[in-house]
């Protein structure tokens, strides 16, 4: 629900890159007031600008969302200065890529409290102001690896098993309650983001994302329509996505056996593997000219657009169409035996 001049308020977490920035941008050029969360002061005054180019009203925040109390002063202060929060969309996280058993205990530990309770933190801040309202959108950004995970990334597929359920249970409860807000969520492919020269990495090999790579401009436009269309549980982004999540459904143990052959290869590039700038405890954006932006180092690889996401979004049309498609063959055939 929009304030009087037709604006949202809009709250981004992991704002200052990757699918947080480009989600950002994206509310912006709709008008929206787009509060932006997350630690890189950098980053945070890229988004700044970024949203107020593109037309909207920002308001940077500098908070660490593994910190609950943090998260909901972040809140209050949203609604102080830009008015009833309309939108929450979780984005921020934070991983390792290694071996499980080079991962360390607390970095474990961290990534958990980042990527995970960082959702919840977020929800929580959310619904305090959004209940009493009966009004709202929460929109949880998950990806495939919330179904399926693979190796390397443990801690994140960890992560995002346990967002997955999460979300799932408190749907149930807000449509127990007959609740105005809702909560969905958009299941994410490989996204071209700065995630892949931030994140701790003890890998051989320079990390990158499992191709086919997506912009994250691919991402935030399927944000923006969820936000707008929250009623759905959750969206598919990307024929990778698609494709992932329906072979885990049939055939996981053959999926195992697959990602254990090529998992460690796909997910690294040909350069020598070398220290990143990792912000797993620290913002890897948080000094003057450290700001990458929405965009990874991947341009050359990532595609624009994805098909299925129109598919995803509109689903129920397809599905008129595939009927009427059906029908029409079916009355064809008729015809056809009853000339013959």
């Amino acid at each position: 629900m929009a304030t009087e001049d037709g604006r949202r308020v809009v709250v981004v977490t992991g704002a200052s890159g990757g699918i947080g920035r480009a989600s950002a941008r994206a509310f912006a050029a709709g008008g929206d007031a787009v509060a932006l969360l997350a630690r890189g002061a950098d980053g945070l005054e890229g988004a700044e600008r970024d949203v107020r180019a593109a037309g909207g009203r920002p308001l940077p925040i500098e908070v660490d969302v593994a910190d609950a109390d943090a998260v909901e002063a972040a809140a209050d202060e949203v609604e102080r200065e830009l008015g009833p929060i309309d939108v929450w969309v979780n984005v921020a996280f934070s991983s390792v890529f290694a071996p499980f058993m080079e991962v360390k205990s607390e970095e474990f530990r961290r990534a958990t409290e980042v990527t995970y309770l960082g959702y919840v933190h977020g929800t929580r801040a959310a619904l305090r102001h959004m209940l009493p309202r009966n009004r709202g959108a929460i929109v949880q950004v998950g990806s495939a690896l919330a179904y399926r995970g693979i190796p390397l990334q443990t801690a994140y597929c960890g992560a995002k098993h346990a967002i997955q359920g999460f979300h799932e249970a408190l749907r149930c409860e807000l449509l127990h309650e007959r609740s105005g807000v809702r909560v969905t969520m958009v299941q994410m492919p490989a996204v071209n983001t700065p995630q892949f020269d931030w994140v701790l990495s003890r890998l051989r090999r320079h990390p990158q994302p499992v191709p086919p790579i997506y912009q994250p401009e691919v991402a935030a436009r399927a944000v923006l329509y969820a936000a707008a269309h929250p009623k759905r549980r959750e969206y598919w982004v990307g024929t990778s996505t698609v494709g992932t999540l329906l072979a885990n459904a049939v055939a996981p143990g053959l999926l195992d056996r697959y990602l254990a052959r090529t998992g460690y290869r796909s997910q690294q590039t040909s350069d020598a593997g070398g220290e990143l700038a990792p912000n797993l405890w620290r913002p890897a954006d948080e000094q003057p000219g450290s700001d990458q932006g929405a965009h990874g180092s991947f341009d050359d690889q990532a595609h624009a657009r994805s098909p299925q996401l129109w598919a995803s979004q509109h689903h129920g049309l397809l599905g008129v169409l595939a009927g009427a498609a059906t029908a029409g063959a079916v009355a064809w055939l008729v015809g056809r035996r009853e000339q013959a």
